[in-house]
């Protein structure tokens, strides 16, 4: 259920607050929810997974990706939860795409190579092509 993208770095799709158990056991450190809270009413919340997550000791941020997109405010608030909060990652989505999205991103924003992300994002079943253009400006820009 988790897709590896490097090795401390993991998506998913919705998680439920009793994957936060097999989340612990596997090392992570953080929970990212990149799932705005009332996207689909059915679905674990932010704040059941942030208690779920707080009693099996991992750290919770959100940072919301909406179908309008993505901007530097979500990389750089990336890039903050994981200073604050350096080890293994799991992102989640719906579906771990916008997760995949987010961190290929903020990846290429750091200067990693837009041809490892794509391959990295491809190995977890993830495609990165539309993205590609705008990875390989960030890299550049690094």
């Amino acid at each position: 259920m988790f897709h590896r993208l490097t090795d401390d770095y993991h998506v998913a799709p919705q998680i439920e607050v009793a994957d936060l158990v097999a989340a612990a056991e596997q090392g992570f450190a953080l929970v990212i929810n990149n799932r705005p809270d009332g996207e689909e009413p059915d679905a674990p919340q932010g704040e059941a997974i942030a208690a779920a997550a707080r009693e099996a000791g991992i750290a919770y941020v959100a940072v919301p990706v909406g179908h309008g997109g993505f901007s530097h405010a979500q990389l750089d608030a990336l890039d903050a939860a994981r200073a604050a909060h350096p080890g293994k990652v799991l992102a989640y989505c719906r579906s771990g795409t916008r997760s995949a999205h987010l961190w290929a991103l903020a990846s290429a924003r750091g200067g990693a190579e837009p041809g490892a992300l794509c391959d990295a994002a491809a190995a977890a079943g993830y495609d990165l092509a539309m993205l590609r253009p705008m990875l390989t400006s960030l890299s550049a820009g690094a």
